[in-house]
């Protein structure tokens, strides 16, 4: 068996999820290796929708434009029942977020990804899988294995499992992963149709029989070209894979029924079938480019770590597709365990900084979970909330960490609160930039940054930029943000004006407050007034006493 010198973490899975923690790690200088055991990437548009917060982390890492590039706007949905119109749902938020809803088919969200990932020069070792592994006090030795069937002993200081719904690091840890499926399967195909309905909605329509039960379902998601859709429907009983699905399930070390699933594969006259039943305007499917029979389940692990092994993404939570909150969902896992990874490589991460990955995580898969499970029952439409909070959470932007190990205990202030995403706002001005900014212009690219905002530079930012250089071993940047009528002064400080005011509002921010943002885009901390003890506070639950920069 060949032995290889160590690399600081191996990603096993290179969809969406692992490949987001692979890119992050790199960007931030971590040596990675990202297995597959797949030899290709699927040309397959299974999960579809991009919501505004992944856009939002893909600003911050400098990615987004070749999304918006690729991308289809969602604007909202068309529903149908019983060949009845129902209310538009609109997808509006508001003015302050970045980006709207958009879908883009998930083989090219995993394109855009590897290409990013290759710029810091590491590729997906195609065809290549993770068989077992073995963990110590100092690193993880993993057993990989080629489809020559090549073994390679790989020894590594962490591992992350983002090998999906039957993941080999959630069995090798012993992982819960409690749950049930859904009895209904469904049809899922990539094809165009004809009609003249609104581009960029998606199209929900249902049948309710007399007890007003759904009895036949049609959801269509647009994607980028002419009347192209991805289409999910209620599986005819001649294509059901029920029982072969359920003894494979039974047989399997798992039990996970979650997926795509064998059998024959829907054809266009079992799509039109559908369509001929359903569809709100007469129209004729065209254009096939794949179809599958798939299953749901919902299942949560009891924990997103093990010593120096993670589990994100469908490893360690699987749900309906309802709302497209999956993928985003495990993304945000990639991103909020990868800079974490990064700080503990360097040897400048506080001892607990990796636990409060899954302290913050999984209370945000749980909620996934148990949100999907009832629209998928009862629909979207259904929910209590109120519009805007429905709309702010479904595009991922109310996930929260109140409570984490590494944020300030939540005041009750106005503005965000602690552990929130840090919002943006447009208005900001520079010295030399003749153009406004946002205030994600200032964060993007960066990791930890110190936002100092008054009425005038002076209320100890100097020394408050110093206390946090020398408690994070120089990770954390300071900016200033000033009062618009704020005097121009020459200072050490990056300094820039608010000033349209938006900053305060959406922050309030009334006096000299500082403002601790994560790399992550959370806030946490606000120290108002601004002081250095409590800073140095805050950052000592982050980084090591000793971090060096």
């Amino acid at each position: 068996m060949a032995h290889t010198y160590a690399t600081d973490v191996l990603v096993a899975g290179a969809g969406p999820v692992g490949l987001t923690a692979a890119a992050e790690l790199r960007r931030r200088g971590v040596s990675c290796r990202i297995v597959d055991r797949l030899p290709a990437r699927l040309p397959y548009a299974k999960a579809v929708g991009i919501q505004p917060r992944t856009l939002e982390i893909w600003d911050r890492v400098g990615l987004v434009r070749a999304a918006l590039d690729a991308a289809v706007p969602m604007r909202g949905q068309l529903m149908y029942v019983n060949g009845a119109e129902q209310p538009r749902i609109d997808l509006v938020l508001p003015p302050e977020v970045p980006y709207g809803f958009a879908a883009l088919p998930q083989y090219e969200t995993e394109r855009i990804l590897d290409e990013f990932l290759t710029r810091y020069g590491t590729r997906i070792e195609r065809g290549t899988e993770l068989v077992s592994f073995a963990q110590d006090a100092d690193g993880v030795t993993s057993r990989l294995r080629t489809l020559s069937g090549t073994e390679e002993e790989l020894r590594t200081r962490f591992l992350v499992g983002c090998d999906g719904a039957h993941s080999v690091v959630r069995k090798g840890l012993g992982l819960t992963y409690e749950g049930g499926a859904f009895l209904e399967e469904y049809m899922l195909a990539d094809v165009e149709v004809d009609w003249d309905l609104p581009h960029g909605y998606a199209v929900r329509a249902m049948h309710r029989d007399g007890d007003g039960a759904i009895d036949d379902l049609l959801v269509c998601i647009p994607l980028p070209g002419t009347g192209r859709y991805r289409m999910s429907m209620l599986v005819p009983p001649e294509l059901s894979t029920a029982r072969q699905t359920e003894a494979a399930a039974a047989g399997a070390s798992d039990g996970v029924a979650h997926g795509l699933e064998g059998g024959r594969a829907p054809a266009l006259p079992d799509i039109q079938a559908v369509l001929d039943r359903l569809s709100p305007r007469p129209t004729t499917a065209s254009a096939i480019r794949w179809a599958s029979v798939f299953r749901i389940s919902h299942r949560i692990v009891d924990r997103y770590a093990d010593g120096r092994i993670f589990v994100a993404g469908d490893a360690a939570h699987i749900h309906p597709p309802t709302g497209a909150q999956g993928m985003n969902t495990g993304i945000q896992d990639a991103w909020n365990l990868a800079w974490k990874l990064a700080l503990a490589v360097e040897g400048a991460a506080h001892p607990g900084l990796l636990a409060s990955y899954d302290a913050e995580r999984r209370p945000v898969g749980e909620e996934v979970v148990g949100r999907t499970v009832r629209h998928a029952a009862a629909g979207i439409q259904a929910d209590r909330a109120d519009p805007t909070t429905l709309m702010l959470r479904e595009a991922q932007l109310l996930v929260s960490y109140p409570g984490s190990p590494i944020v300030d205990p939540p005041g009750d202030g106005p503005g965000p609160r602690l552990g929130d995403r840090a919002p943006d706002c447009g208005g900001i001005t520079g010295q030399i930039a003749a153009y406004p900014l946002r205030l994600y212009d200032l964060l993007r690219d960066r990791g930890h940054v110190l936002l100092l905002y008054g009425h005038e530079f002076g209320h100890g930012f100097d020394e408050l930029a110093e206390t946090a250089r020398e408690s994070s071993g120089g990770r954390v940047e300071a900016c200033v943000v000033l009062e618009a009528d704020a005097p121009a002064d020459a200072h050490r400080l990056p300094a820039y004006r608010d000033t349209r005011g938006e900053f305060a509002r959406l922050y309030a921010a009334e006096s000299p407050t500082a403002f601790l943002i994560r790399p992550d885009g959370y806030l946490g901390a606000r120290l108002c007034p601004p002081a250095p003890k409590p800073l140095a506070a805050h950052l000592a639950v982050t980084f090591a006493a000793n971090a060096q920069g």
